[in-house]
């Protein structure tokens, strides 16, 4: 027998933000002062992605570049669960992946939250693996596959369904977090799962097959990020510390491009891995400085917004058609979802 959490229903999670949100109110009054223009506090949702966000932490940058703010990071293990959190508004900043920001975007949950900042773009570090014998996406009919519900690899192991002629009715689909997938793997209870590193890797390390990554489904068109989504009521009332923030993951990237060795140290400390496992995971992901974070093809411009919006209303239009969210809104509101003020304001010369 699986010992999971049941499949989430969006009932369940508009029940625990419910309930939650008495006690979040208290905090969140607390988490801010603007009188002076600084927030007392910070909450900051992070999950186990080898990107810059686990080097802002590891280093403590930005408890450096806010002395008079406490920082709070809260790990999480997927975005579904970071949309939870900002519902019971509990979060103020987090890494969510496009697809669950594009569901939290979405009705009936309309979360209140803008993309500031993009983590990483998503390539061969999410994939879709499998037990010995199944060489083909075509293959999973009848099998039992896991991913975390209202994820990014959610939306492609969909993607990849349709691509090979199948829906979510001929597998059995079981909504676990990264760390019971690989704990369903090695009791022999599921088939295949479509996750992350690094899960990834101890699936693969277990002899699972890689069957389609995150990257070949992007170059055809299904491109996933995981974002930095920020609540409006933060954004509006402390744009300075948003831009401090954005200013330390705009440093991390820069960390990466220019000192592997420092960004690998930061990463595999805090991942808990080896420095050689923690390079080869951060070389699968894309990662984008402000300047090309301004660009027309992502964030854009306060005045322009950029290509982000599109790739998320393509999201949209997706996963309305699979009946996982009610309709696709319109790409005005992703456009007006995106905040690319904090990244405009480091780029000021």
């Amino acid at each position: 027998m699986i010992s999971s959490r049941s499949p989430r229903t969006l009932t369940t999670v508009l029940a625990l933000a419910a309930t939650l949100l008495a006690s979040a109110c208290t905090t969140a009054e607390e988490s801010t002062d603007p009188a002076d223009g600084v927030p007392a506090q910070l909450r900051i949702g992070y999950q186990s992605i080898p990107n810059g966000d686990l080097i802002v932490k590891h280093y403590g940058w930005l408890e450096e570049a806010l002395p008079d703010t406490e920082i709070i990071w809260s790990r999480f293990d997927s975005g579904g669960d970071v949309n939870t959190a900002f519902l019971a508004g509990e979060l103020d900043i987090a890494l969510a992946g496009s697809a669950p920001v594009t569901r939290g975007l979405s009705q009936p949950l309309d979360i209140d939250y803008q993309v500031a900042w993009i983590h990483d773009v998503i390539d061969d570090n999410e994939a879709l693996v499998a037990v010995e014998g199944i060489t083909e996406v075509a293959d999973l009919a009848g099998t039992t596959v896991a991913v975390p519900f209202a994820s990014t690899t959610h939306y492609h192991l969909i993607a990849a369904l349709d691509e090979a002629g199948l829906t979510v009715d001929d597998v059995t689909l079981l909504d676990l977090e990264p760390p019971d997938i690989l704990a369903a793997w090695q009791r022999g209870d599921i088939d295949a799962a479509f996750v992350w590193y690094p899960v990834l890797g101890q699936l693969r390390a277990a002899g699972g097959t890689t069957l389609i990554t995150s990257g070949e489904l992007a170059d055809r068109g299904k491109v996933t990020a995981d974002l930095g989504v920020v609540s409006t009521d933060f954004a509006t009332a402390y744009p300075e510390a948003l831009a401090t923030w954005v200013e330390q993951q705009n440093r991390a990237v820069a960390l990466i491009q220019e000192d592997k060795a420092a960004a690998v140290e930061a990463i595999a400390a805090e991942l808990n891995l080896d420095a050689e496992e923690a390079e080869k995971q951060i070389d699968q992901l894309i990662f984008l400085n402000a300047a090309e974070q301004a660009s027309p093809d992502y964030l854009g411009t306060p005045d322009h917004p950029g290509r982000l919006a599109e790739y998320l209303r393509l999201t949209a239009e997706f996963l309305a058609d699979q009946g996982e969210i009610d309709a696709a809104p319109a790409l005005a509101d992703f456009q007006t979802a995106l905040a690319p003020q904090g990244v405009a304001r480091v780029l000021e010369p």
